[in-house]
């Protein structure tokens, strides 16, 4: 049984989750997530529960060891929590999500004590080699509090049973264990080519709970390596001296 938490969450496109504890209860955070803590909280680094669990958090992005954050002070005590990159925090009840929920790899910030970070795997080969999170997904189980992180706004969709959603594989972000999961070929020459989303897309079948990110941090982080790699090939390629630097001012936009 998880402890039972309160929590506010600060901040808007840099978000931070604070939690409120009371004598006795816990919050477990994934390595290097806290931001600050209250006089009485107590620090316990572990494997969470011995190497095998720590080995299968490291299969599903997270590091080895995990950090429970214990209350021993009297009233209340707080502890934050951050988010590693722009994005929002989404908050999950699991006693009223059916005590588990998927989620994509590295997605979990932090969980009240007694979430358990379980290891699932894609039941398709297909989903598995070309699904975007490959062949491993993040259940969080348990019957409390669970915080997960995804990048850009956060759309949240109930699809009724038979109901089917088609995104980009980058932009999925969780979603119920009752939800069907598998993977289309875009189709058609162009659209492979050209369409600038890829070659295939995820596709959801209901009855089940959706969240989407409209940022995902792989989309992030390929539009700063391309600004990166095309301003060094202009430094590269330029002319030399002060000529030079104004020219590539000029074509990156500074």
């Amino acid at each position: 049984m998880a402890d039972v938490i309160d929590y506010k969450i600060i901040g808007d496109d840099m978000q931070t989750v604070e939690i409120e504890l009371d004598p006795g209860e816990g919050v477990r955070a994934e390595t290097g997530a806290m931001l600050y803590m209250e006089d009485g909280i107590e620090m316990q680094t572990s494997t969470g529960g011995g190497l095998f669990s720590g080995f299968k958090r490291m299969i599903t992005g997270e590091s080895f060891f995990i950090t429970t954050f214990l209350y021993h002070g009297s009233g209340k005590g707080h502890a934050a929590f951050a988010a590693p990159y722009p994005g929002k925090i989404i908050p999950l009840d699991l006693s009223t999500l059916g005590g588990s929920f998927l989620c994509q790899k590295d997605a979990f910030l932090c969980a009240a004590a007694g979430i358990d970070i379980e290891v699932a795997f894609t039941k398709k080969l297909g989903a598995g080699l070309f699904g975007g999170e490959g062949f491993i997904l993040q259940n969080l189980v348990g019957s409390g509090m669970a915080f997960v992180h995804a990048g850009g706004t956060i759309i949240e969709r109930d699809l009724a049973p038979g109901e089917r959603l088609r995104l980009d594989t980058g932009c999925l972000v969780a979603f119920s264990p009752t939800i069907q999961y598998d993977i289309q070929f875009v189709g058609g020459f162009k659209n492979a080519l050209f369409g600038g989303e890829g070659l295939f897309l995820a596709v959801l079948r209901g009855p089940g709970k959706v969240y989407m990110q409209s940022l995902p941090f792989s989309r992030l982080a390929d539009r700063i390596y391309a600004a990166a790699r095309f301003q060094q090939v202009g430094e590269k390629k330029g002319i030399a001296g002060m000529g030079g630097n104004i020219l590539g001012d000029l074509i990156s936009g500074r």
